[in-house]
């Protein structure tokens, strides 16, 4: 695995949940449309999705162990609540942008904050589920610098 995607809570119900706000695709259309995008690259791509923060930061630490070179994650909910998360991307020194599918800045108040974005390589906020290509050809040239 080159690339590790990562969707937080509640994306597992992308398509279905609030179609007005997050569309109807699906979180496996985004992971083979991501999937298919690496390969294009040259990358691998795995895909992982976790409702629970300790399994979020678990696989994380996990992927830099597996030889992931860089990151994409959706924290969904924890962008806004988790420590943790951040701690884990700061521990494995790899590059991650982070993606939103929604434009959080024109939504409720608490959710203008992020504790990844200050640390991460790019933040793609309200591109819907485009924003994980463009995150991933962002992620690709990072990749491609540091090698």
């Amino acid at each position: 695995m080159d690339v590790l995607l990562i969707n937080g809570p509640n994306l597992n119900s992308l398509g279905t949940r609030n179609p007005a706000q997050y569309g109807t695709t699906t979180l496996a259309d985004v992971e083979n449309s991501v999937t298919a995008q690496g390969e294009e690259l040259g990358l691998r791509v795995e895909c992982f999705q976790n409702n629970h923060e300790g399994g979020i930061v678990d696989r994380i630490h996990e992927a830099k162990k597996q030889g992931c070179k860089g990151f994409v994650i959706n924290p969904g909910a924890y962008t806004h609540t988790s420590i943790a998360i951040r701690d884990a991307f700061e521990a494995v020194e790899l590059p991650f942008v982070e993606i939103h599918i929604s434009n959080v800045h024109a939504r409720e108040a608490f959710r203008h904050h992020s504790y990844l974005s200050p640390i991460a390589a790019g933040v793609i906020v309200g591109c819907g589920v485009r924003g994980y290509n463009l995150a991933l050809a962002h992620l690709a040239a990072l990749i491609e610098e540091r090698s």
